[in-house]
């Protein structure tokens, strides 16, 4: 794996930043991490306190003993507030102490934290999107907030590094323009990823595996349910905020016996519930939860949204529209009489497709040659110092 990075990021001392170790952004994160210090890189990570739910918790911990800078926890809220304050210094002092090359943020608040904080003019800034902050409306009151300070900060960032063409677009709408340095990296899987997953001889028609969110898709999925009718079942896997009011509704609709819930699991342990993954998104950027399911050829049932048509590539004419509970129950009926030879050879197209684009090598590699583009662009730009003259203006 050490042929991933460049040799001469060997040595770098990298503080990954962001909030919640939960979902694609820590798998993300735990790749970059792990990748990094396999390379010789000296990799920390800060991020909030609360984990969220055990499996979550019990990632966290594995990903330390690759943390040879530490992990650091401090109090981070979900939206922007005074106690971030103190939060964004307790970080720089993190990074001043460790004496950080290079903080990278993921997400909206990991991104305002490794840009404010503190860490000195040598430091490296690198932000990369994770939908976040991107979801909101350029014209609603928090979009108008968040994008105005999004520009502000190009002045601080080295880079922003997106995850898919999808996310680099939705950036230059919804904030207003493109950043002065960036590039679309995508995410990646590893080559031992690439093994299907069979079904296990209980498993539901269906399955769910996410956040239980209203931006998921949870609610319209629920209806198809309903609007399919018959013995039809689904396994629903995750945890998240509106979980009860999802079994409620779900209650409203008569769904329980058709049902079933579980707390949050490994994917490919959560692939083998059910015969098909469905994926009723409102919003996405690049999940990887996807990518997941295409590598272990599982059967999918997806919504347009972020960076879905990147991952399906000329299997992308079979997304459905969000939000659309007639049209999901619709995919589902005709995935329910769709023959299993069919039904296979579609997955492992979407297999072929992802194995030749979504690779883990490549990732680290992008992500390691925007840092040294950067580090090479400073040095470009700082003025050779005159024997006898003091150097002014200079920034580095």
């Amino acid at each position: 794996m050490t042929e991933r990075l460049p040799a001469s990021l060997k040595g770098l001392r990298i503080l990954h930043c962001f909030r919640a170790p939960m979902g694609g952004l820590f798998r993300h994160v735990r790749d970059l991490v792990e990748a990094q210090a396999e390379a010789g890189a000296m990799v920390g990570v800060i991020c909030a306190r609360e984990a969220g739910d055990a499996l979550s918790e019990d990632r966290l911990l594995a990903l330390e003993h690759h943390c040879a800078l530490g992990l650091h926890r401090v109090r981070m809220g979900r939206l922007p507030g005074i106690g971030d304050i103190g939060a964004i210094r307790q970080a720089g002092a993190i990074a001043n102490e460790l004496g950080a090359d290079v903080l990278h943020g993921h997400g909206a608040k990991g991104g305002l934290y490794a840009r404010l904080a503190g860490g000195g003019k040598r430091v490296f800034r690198f932000y990369t999107p994770h939908g976040g902050a991107l979801h909101y409306s350029r014209v609603s009151p928090a979009g108008l907030v968040f994008h105005a300070v999004e520009r502000v900060l190009w002045a601080r960032t080295d880079g922003i590094i997106f995850e898919s063409e999808y996310g680099l677009e939705t950036y230059r709408h919804q904030v207003g323009g493109t950043p002065p340095r960036h590039a679309v990296v995508h995410n990646g899987l590893r080559e031992d990823e690439f093994v299907p997953v069979t079904a296990r001889s209980d498993a539901a028609d269906f399955v769910y595996l996410g956040e239980m969110r209203e931006l998921k898709g949870v609610s319209t999925l629920l209806e198809a349910m309903a609007q399919l009718g018959g013995q039809s079942r689904l396994a629903l896997i995750g945890a998240g905020a509106d979980k009860d009011r999802f079994q409620t509704r779900a209650r409203e609709l008569g769904l329980e016996a058709r049902l079933s819930w579980h707390a949050p699991m490994p994917a490919r342990e959560a692939f083998a519930l059910g015969r098909c993954l469905i994926m009723p998104s409102y919003k996405e950027s690049l999940p990887y939860v996807a990518l997941e399911a295409a590598a272990a050829a599982v059967p999918m049932i997806a919504t347009r949204v972020g960076g879905m048509a990147e991952i399906f590539g000329a299997e992308a004419g079979r997304l459905l529209p969000a939000g659309d509970a007639a049209a999901l129950c619709e995919a589902m009926k005709h995935k329910l009489g769709q023959g299993s030879e069919k039904t296979a050879a579609e997955a492992q197209r979407l297999q072929a497709h992802v194995r030749g684009t979504f690779s883990l090598n490549a990732m680290a590699e992008g992500v390691g040659q925007v840092y040294l583009a950067a580090m090479e662009a400073r040095r470009a730009a700082k003025p050779a110092r005159a024997p006898g003259h003091a150097l002014t203006g200079a920034k580095g």
